[in-house]
């Protein structure tokens, strides 16, 4: 860990730095500023993660612009720290953590108030959202798993699907939902991909999806008919609008619809199966869970493009383009 002593002054001793970009105020990409700030305290229940590689989602640009400010319940301070998930080894641990040791990889889900995310050298997190990272699993894609993954087993659990019933994952080839897709399959769940593009189409077949449309060129209600005649069972919906709500009439009035929070424009017209909006569970138990199936499979985390800490403005541009999977900043 990078702990130098820094002085200002003769006899004045400030806390040890680490590089991280920052917020002074929120807005758009050139707001973004990378700097050295003071790492983040430890508590006794803390992991502090010497930060590898940083998940960058569409969330981070939201709150970037500070659409999330006071929603968490928390008055915002500036400088202010984005990143909600990132892997990298742990650096230092509370007195009462017992489950990590100094120099093991690790990912982790956190939310950036009120101790500040991950697009930053160091981040630390309370020990019970944090996990080791499974063997085969690369740190770069690591970095950019956490809330993605979670939210999608979250919206899976959620729905309950048996064997061989039949799940719509819309978004297939974005970050949530080329997990979603892979989880499904991993239970022996139909899956309907409905993904963007003919990239995204072959990365949802390749990860094991019965069958992949493109929703941006493709009839999704008639395609979603024809493969489940009868009406589908469930969908998982990682991106909202037009397109994803007139989908919807393909799901069984008995059906069920996972939605996580935060993904937008919500229906405007109440679909005939029941919409369950949630959380993705970043707990020990969440985690526990996943690496199980991922130690289980053919698991992977696809990584569009992965930027240096010192070009986030470009990775926050990026979010904008047309890309797979999920974007990754690289810190350590």
């Amino acid at each position: 860990m990078d702990s130098r002593v820094e002085r200002t002054a003769p006899g004045a001793i400030v806390a040890p730095q680490m590089n991280a970009v920052v917020l002074d105020r929120f807005g758009g990409v050139d707001e973004l500023s990378l700097r050295r700030i003071p790492l983040p305290e430890v508590g006794d229940d803390d992991v502090l993660i010497r930060v590898e590689f940083a998940g960058v989602g569409s969330w981070d640009a939201i709150e970037r612009e500070g659409d999330y400010d006071g929603a968490f319940g928390v008055a915002t301070t500036f400088p202010y720290v984005l990143g909600w998930d990132a892997a990298g080894t742990v650096a230092a641990v509370g007195r009462n953590v017992t489950r990590f040791d100094v120099g093991e990889r690790v990912y982790a889900a956190t939310m950036p108030v009120p101790r500040g995310g991950f697009y930053a050298e160091y981040g630390v997190v309370e020990a019970e959202f944090v996990a080791r990272v499974p063997d085969r699993v690369p740190t770069e894609q690591a970095g950019a798993m956490a809330w993605d993954a979670l939210t999608a087993l979250s919206g899976l659990d959620l729905l309950g699907l048996r064997p061989d019933e039949t799940l719509m994952v819309f978004g297939a080839s974005g970050g949530v939902g080329h997990l979603a897709v892979q989880l499904a399959r991993h239970s022996g769940i139909r899956v309907l991909a409905v993904a963007s593009g003919d990239d995204g189409v072959a990365l949802a077949r390749r990860l094991g999806a019965d069958d992949a449309i493109d929703g941006r060129k493709v009839d999704v209600l008639a395609g979603a008919l024809e493969f489940a005649p009868g009406g589908l069972d469930a969908a998982l919906v990682t991106v909202g609008g037009e397109i994803a709500e007139r989908s919807l009439r393909a799901i069984k009035n008995s059906g069920r619809i996972a939605w996580p929070n935060g993904v937008l424009p919500v229906p405007v017209t109440s679909p005939g199966a029941t919409v369950s909006y949630y959380d993705g569970d970043r707990s020990r138990i969440g985690t526990d869970r996943l690496n199980a199936i991922i130690e289980a499979s053919s698991f992977e985390v696809h990584v569009a493009r992965t930027f240096p800490m010192e070009r986030v403005d470009d990775a926050h541009r990026a979010l904008n383009d047309h890309y797979l999977g999920k974007l990754a900043l690289r810190v350590g």
